[in-house]
């Protein structure tokens, strides 16, 4: 797999994805949606060793909401990266939106739809459809 580079939307953050993906979806939860200004977010999973932050570490800042996984942010412009434990052997969560070239999976569910907006219908794509989180 070619190593994937990505970065904040101002590229004081700068990373890489040196393992493949395993899985990608899209996100409808509420804090999806207000943590990225639309209906949903498109993320995909990765084992945490496959994760790689290239620059600006210390311009990593992380929220732990109550529930859920860590969310890590730029502090310079505050562009959504990664979410999940970022050391371990856990999976961390990739916004798609901060890679700069095609992440070799395409979505394969969507989740929390229970949480979609009503004025933004889902697509008609086919995809697997979970109430809630994506069943591990």
């Amino acid at each position: 797999m070619p190593v994937l580079q990505g970065t904040c939307a101002c590229g004081a953050v700068t990373f890489e994805v040196t393992q493949p993906f395993t899985t990608a979806g899209y996100c409808h939860c509420t804090r999806c949606q207000r943590r990225s200004g639309t209906a949903w977010s498109l993320n995909g999973f990765v084992p945490a060793d496959g994760l790689t932050i290239t620059q600006g570490r210390e311009r990593v800042s992380s929220w732990q909401p109550p529930t859920g996984s860590p969310k890590h942010f730029c502090s310079e412009c505050g562009g959504h990266v990664f979410a999940g434990e970022l050391e371990g052997d856990g999976q961390v969560v990739i916004r798609f939106g901060a890679l700069l070239s095609d992440p070799g999976i395409t979505p394969q569910w969507h989740q929390f739809v229970e949480s979609a907006l009503a004025w933004e219908p889902l697509p008609d794509d086919g995809l697997p459809r979970h109430p809630q989180r994506l069943p591990t």
